[in-house]
């Protein structure tokens, strides 16, 4: 019971001495806290002061600027149109009796590519030129006599007019088996033989087709805005969509009369006729209606932005930005044509352009 006792008093008087030493351990831990705390905000000041005079770049990319012809088109969709594309049907009602041609066949003008039938108009044709051929013989009889002054001058004028008369008569039946044949009016290609033997035929209904493909050309309706910019002579780029190809032509014709239903004027360009083209063939054409005399500095629309009253661009002098006001002059294909603003070797901030403001520093990528 006594070693108990002790054993408790020693251990208390253990516990009394090292009390303090804690306490003082707390205090001097807690000084050096406040120590380091002080120490880290005093660092942490001067890197932040250290941070303000360091330069923040931002990247870019731009690219030098050079001066281009700058062209613009007016674009309008026309057609291949022959000049000479003719159907031609029978001047008179009649069967058909020969067929001259086929399709492809090349034909002249004046040549008989059809007949009807005029048997019965030949007929009266002989036996009026039998009566004819008499009546020649008397007017010569009766011109000789009166030339001698005999006989009476009735007799003479009644011999002449029916010479005359028989010879209109002819001329008008001859006229008839003309019109009677088929006849092209032009040099070109039988496009289309719509008739058969022994069909009955009539004015007015196609037989036949022809069509000189050594004239063709464009025709295209343009708006009445663009009066103005359309000339003779503007170098058009011919676009064909279902042949895939293209040629360069000029403006051949351009109406000055404006359509009242439609509100536009009639385009021409000519083919040069070297490929195989089609009447009636679709084509797209773009038309030159205004290029630049001179070289000039060309932005894409999309870098151009839109101040209060102005347009500017962003572009970079010595690694900062600078915003040049600049003036249009004309657009075409998200292309602008800069007059006024911009110089050759200027360069222009293509990325980034909006994430800067002007007077930032950047880091330029070309």
């Amino acid at each position: 019971m006594k070693n108990t006792i002790l054993i408790i008093f020693i251990s208390a008087i253990f516990a009394a001495c090292s009390a303090p030493d804690k306490k003082v351990k707390l205090e001097k831990l807690r000084t050096e806290k406040a120590a380091l705390e002080t120490e880290i905000a005093t660092l942490e000041e001067e890197l932040a002061k250290a941070d303000t005079t360091k330069i923040k770049l931002i990247d870019v990319v731009a690219m030098a600027l050079t001066p281009q012809t700058f062209k613009t088109f007016i674009e309008v969709q026309g057609r291949i149109d022959a000049d000479e594309n003719v159907s031609l049907s029978s001047e008179m009602p009649g069967t058909i009796t020969k067929i001259n041609v086929k399709v492809g066949d090349e034909v002249s003008k004046g040549q008989v590519l059809a007949e009807t039938d005029s048997r019965a108009i030949q007929q009266q044709i002989a036996d009026v030129q039998t009566s004819l051929d008499l009546a020649k013989q008397i007017f010569e009889k009766q011109k000789n006599l009166w030339d001698q002054k005999i006989g009476t001058e009735i007799q003479f004028l009644q011999a002449k007019n029916t010479k005359e008369s028989l010879e209109h008569k002819i001329t008008t039946m001859q006229e008839q088996v003309r019109m009677s044949k088929i006849i092209s009016p032009i040099n070109g290609t039988v496009d289309a033989v719509n008739i058969k033997i022994g069909q009955a035929v009539a004015p007015g209904v196609p037989a036949i087709n022809v069509i000189n493909f050594s004239n063709l050309k464009i025709k295209a309706d343009v708006s009445e805005s663009y009066a103005n910019r359309i000339k003779i002579g503007n170098e058009t780029l011919v676009l064909f969509p279902d042949m895939h190809d293209s040629i360069n032509s000029k403006v051949n014709y351009s109406s000055r009369a404006i359509n009242n239903l439609t509100r536009t004027f009639g385009v021409e360009v000519l083919l040069d006729n070297k490929k195989e083209y089609h009447p009636n063939m679709v084509a797209k054409l773009k038309i030159n209606d205004y290029q630049s005399a001179t070289p000039k500095i060309v932005v894409p629309v999309k870098f151009i932005q839109k101040g209060t009253n102005d347009n500017f661009v962003f572009i970079s002098v010595d690694g900062k930005v600078v915003k040049n006001m600049i003036k249009i002059s004309h657009e075409y294909n998200g292309l602008a044509e800069v007059s006024e603003g911009l110089k050759e070797g200027d360069l222009l901030i293509t990325e980034g352009y909006d994430l800067i403001n002007e007077g930032d520093n950047v880091n330029v990528k070309k």
